[in-house]
């Protein structure tokens, strides 16, 4: 082979290698740090870039998105001694290449370690309810502390979560009979409360039907009272108009005396003082219709002076005198209203004496008044 032609491809594939070594491509968001003769020299960025080949190097590759690092649960003491294990998330994003690339051997790893050690300063100072219900509280105290210290690093810390809290098992039991509880306590309560509502809507229901009751009984004894009302003011303004006789009323009164003793609450039977007088009425009624012409018997004022003159003479009453006796037929007619009138109160009685009660007496008081 001819050395000239050797050379030509030595020289050519020296050429393409300096070539490719001097043409440097860098992604989007992406960070080259590019070192000369071992030193740091620029970061390149992303695109077409251009070094010196053999005296530049790339040293790191370093990518400027927000990442996600997940850490292992680590076990941290509470307040009240009570070792809990707590998972965090964080959320970074590297600002200064040179930095994060000189600055610190491993971020990711330096960042996990103050992220434990703050965790443990932070939950110390708290019991576990409060480290249960305080997340906010603790995520801002981490970003603070993180944010801070990996600011010379070139990295900075966007969001700290905390991932999960895990108590010990015997921590978790006694929760959840806690919450158990509670949550029986709330059942109750809103079982009470429920009952209560209960009984108040029925109380008030109750209320609400009796004073309807009530004023429904009251409406009706107006309405009954008004109509015995209209209907005595009738009969009286009938009775008045008719000019009804004496005669007439007397014999009502003796048809109407045996219906007095018809209820069933009735302990004893009164007879009216008035009996004698109506019964008087009727005998005269009959006397004058059946005998015309015939004397009247005396007045209430001569039998009172016929009753005083007997008690003069020393109790013998005087022989009536034959003119001054009634006629037959009114004899019979007093003697037959009377007759009435007894099997009316006989009647009455034994009503009486069927509805009362063994036990109690019932006595039948007659008024001669």
């Amino acid at each position: 082979m001819d050395p000239v032609a050797i050379v030509l491809l030595l020289t050519t594939l020296v050429v393409v290698f300096l070539v490719a070594s001097t043409v440097r491509i860098v992604p989007q968001a992406r960070r080259y740090n590019v070192e000369r003769f071992g030193r740091y020299r620029r970061t390149l960025q992303p695109g077409l870039n251009f070094v010196m080949p053999v005296a530049d190097r790339i040293n790191t590759k370093l990518d400027v998105r927000e990442q996600v690092y997940s850490s292992q649960p680590k076990p941290v003491i509470t307040e009240d001694n009570l070792v809990v294990n707590i998972d965090t998330v964080l959320y970074y994003q590297v600002t200064d290449p040179r930095s994060a690339a000189y600055e610190v051997a491993d971020y990711l790893q330096a960042i996990d370690q103050l992220t434990v050690t703050t965790l443990r300063n932070v939950i110390g100072s708290m019991d576990l309810e409060g480290t249960l219900t305080s997340r906010e509280r603790i995520n801002a105290q981490l970003r603070t502390v993180l944010d801070e210290a990996t600011g010379k690093w070139g990295i900075r810390v966007n969001r700290v979560e905390i991932k999960a809290i895990d108590p010990p098992q015997t921590i978790k039991e006694a929760m959840e009979k806690q919450m158990r509880a509670e949550r029986d306590k709330r059942a109750a309560i809103l079982h009470a409360e429920g009952e209560r509502q209960a009984k108040i809507l029925t109380a008030e229901g109750t209320k609400q039907k009796d004073i309807l009751e009530a004023q429904g009984t009251q409406q009706a004894m107006i309405l009954r009272a008004d109509g015995e009302a209209k209907a005595v003011e009738r009969v009286f303004q009938a009775v008045h108009r008719n000019n009804a006789d004496p005669k007439i009323l007397a014999y009502k009164y003796l048809e109407t005396l045996p219906h007095l003793a018809n209820s069933d609450n009735n302990t004893f039977w009164v007879i009216p003082g008035e009996l004698t007088e109506a019964v008087r009425t009727v005998t005269t009624a009959f006397g004058d219709h059946s005998a015309m012409g015939l004397p009247t018997p005396p007045q209430p004022e001569e039998a009172t002076t016929a009753n005083s003159a007997q008690r003069s003479d020393g109790g013998r009453a005087p022989e009536p005198e034959a003119e001054s006796r009634p006629p037959l037929d009114a004899v019979t007619a007093v003697d037959e209203a009377t007759k009435q009138a007894a099997a009316a109160v006989n009647d009455a009685k034994a009503e009486a004496e069927a509805a009362r009660t063994p036990t109690v007496p019932r006595r039948a008081k007659r008024s001669d008044d």
